[in-house]
């Protein structure tokens, strides 16, 4: 047996329905007049006041110009170039993808960042990818080159 399987021997109880007249005199346990003794809602669905909060900003706003909406980096770092590449190769976005080390986001190519993190021993040369500077320096080192 397991815990989804677990079944209550009992049934369960059903809540007392108050405010439909009977023994308990006119209000039934409702009390008097009030927002707690009317049908329907009882309180300010608690959705409203925050909606009251937030700035309401007027006109056309483009997606691009949202914060979430930033275009997200892809990053690699130089040990997976240096598994994938041979000396003297080219680096850039479309390489990355028809190697299957990155793929497009919503049919478009990324942006890609190339970390530190890793040793090199292949001169490459890399185009058109941010680059920090950790990466920058141990592939010039090696003899690469950024562009």
């Amino acid at each position: 047996m397991q815990l989804h399987e677990l079944k209550p021997i009992h049934k369960l109880k059903k809540p007392k329905r108050i405010g439909r007249g009977g023994k308990r005199g006119t209000y039934s346990g409702q009390g008097l007049k009030g927002q707690k003794s009317r049908s329907g809602r009882r309180l300010k669905p608690a959705i409203r006041e925050l909606i009251k909060r937030y700035p309401k900003l007027r006109g056309h706003k483009k997606k691009s110009k949202v914060k979430s909406q930033k275009p997200k980096l892809v990053i690699l770092n130089l040990d997976i170039l240096e598994k994938k590449f041979s000396s003297g190769e080219k680096v850039f976005p479309m390489v990355l993808i028809e190697k299957r080390l990155i793929h497009r986001i919503k049919g478009k190519i990324p942006k890609v960042k190339i970390l530190g993190k890793g040793g090199i021993t292949k001169p490459l040369i890399i185009e058109g990818c941010n680059i920090s500077k950790v990466a920058k320096k141990k592939i010039e080192q090696v003899g690469g080159s950024v562009k």
